[in-house]
């Protein structure tokens, strides 16, 4: 394979990597809407469109601002267009949460609004990272050289850690995990915050794999973000975890 993945139409060249980020957000919005059809939404049509604008806002100034932070020692020589060219995905759900929240404290929406979203971000988290595999080296999602037999040659000629490719992986078990409890009688709001702890998690410790630049006691801003998650989640971290121990008491002999 030869990274980046590209074409031509009428002499001009074109990355798939615009391709599937297109394809992710129109294919998650449509999911979204096939899946809000056959659900009883607690909230109406026009407070969910305004709590969607908060969203895209919170998350269009996170993802820039976070992206920002994972080279430190670029922010000094940072323009307005490479600000805003930069984005990253988890900056995105921490600016759309916070964001989110606000926009419900202002119109006094005080119903959990996050179950409805889970499947759609995990479909466009998979076709958007095609995109981000497509690209090689030439997207920072790649990862440190190794040994490992999923080692792979990105476009520099070095076997590295196919980031991207791992983050596809857990979409997909993510995607059969919140299958396999569609069924079952949770708190609301309690799938979303599930999705969050756990893709919050994977970027923890995957970021390890990639080469990071540290801005806080050898963490990166993406492991700090995640740190952020865990304690904005705290009370629903010891309820589950509460809630697992009593089952195995209950369970044992």
């Amino acid at each position: 394979m030869t990274f980046p993945f590209q074409f031509e139409i009428f002499g001009k060249t074109f990355y798939w990597h615009f391709i599937f980020e297109t394809l992710a957000f129109f294919i998650g919005i449509r999911t979204y809407y096939f899946l809000k059809k056959r659900t009883q939404d607690p909230i109406s049509d026009i407070n969910r469109l305004i709590i969607m604008i908060g969203a895209m806002i919170g998350a269009l100034i996170g993802s820039r601002f976070i992206a920002l932070l994972e080279t430190p020692s670029a922010i000094t020589h940072q323009t307005f267009l490479t600000l805003y060219q930069n984005k990253t995905v988890a900056g995105g759900f921490l600016g759309g949460l916070f964001g989110v929240e606000l926009i419900k404290k202002i119109i006094g929406v005080k119903i959990a609004s996050g179950d409805l979203y889970v499947i759609p971000i995990i479909t466009a988290l998979f076709i958007g990272r095609i995109g981000c595999f497509s690209m090689g080296i030439t997207e920072p999602t790649y990862g440190n050289e190794t040994t490992f037999f999923t080692g792979m040659n990105l476009g520099d000629g070095l076997q590295r850690h196919p980031v991207a490719l791992y983050e596809m992986l857990f979409m997909i078990l993510l995607f059969v995990l919140f299958q396999s409890i569609k069924n079952k009688n949770l708190i609301n709001g309690d799938r979303f915050k599930l999705f969050m702890v756990l893709y919050f998690l994977f970027r923890f410790l995957v970021e390890f794999l990639k080469p990071y630049q540290s801005l806080f006691l050898n963490l990166s801003i993406i492991q700090w973000s995640s740190v952020l998650i865990f304690i904005y989640y705290w009370k629903f971290l010891c309820r589950i975890f509460a809630f697992k121990f009593k089952g195995n008491l209950i369970t044992s002999p």
